[in-house]
């Protein structure tokens, strides 16, 4: 297939969903470049989706040697999708607001592939009427939001909040790039 997906991490309980996004996307014969934001960093390691993707994972906005590739820039090269999963508000606010402070928020601006991101968070900050208009001028910006889902929250909640389950994404992702949106 040889086509590039770009999986974001953000920093959430369902950060190994993220995780089990990316084995499926391989298994689907996808190169999957994986981007943990530092947060992110908390709840899963590089080294675990390194495993997965088989490919180097990135963090840091900045690089190790002056000259080196730019990574929010390269990364986006010949990217046949961007996927956050999972998407926290935190990350959804700084992208509908043009905010790039990180290497996954500057990646989506530079990003000229289409998005799907799968929100996960407490119901609250779901429903909040702030979410709601960062999520609106996302979705009106042809981003595709893969739930959230209801169901048990890592609070031990329920409601709706909850990061869409990874097949679930995984199917969004190939009707996306079949072109049936």
């Amino acid at each position: 297939m040889n086509e590039r997906i770009l999986l974001g991490i953000t920093a959430s309980a369902a950060a190994f969903k993220g995780v089990a996004l990316a084995s499926l996307l391989r298994m689907e014969g996808f190169e999957v470049d994986g981007i943990l934001t530092m947060n992110a960093l908390k709840f899963v390691t590089d080294t675990q989706l390194a495993c997965v993707t088989g490919r180097p994972v990135f963090s840091s906005l900045f690089t190790d040697q002056p000259g080196d590739h730019v990574p929010h820039i390269s990364l986006t090269d010949d990217c046949s999708l961007l996927v956050v999963a999972p998407a926290t508000a935190n990350y959804i606010a700084k992208t509908a607001n043009g905010i790039a402070d990180d290497l996954l928020t500057s990646v989506f601006l530079a990003n000229e592939a289409p998005v799907v991101m799968a929100p996960a968070m407490n119901t609250r900050m779901w429903e909040n009427p702030v979410t709601d208009e960062n999520v609106a001028k996302l979705r009106n910006r042809g981003v595709t939001f893969a739930g959230p889902s209801k169901g048990r929250l890592a609070c031990g909640t329920m409601g709706e909040g909850r990061m869409m389950e990874p097949v679930e994404i995984l199917s969004i992702c190939l009707r996306i790039l079949s072109g049936n949106n």
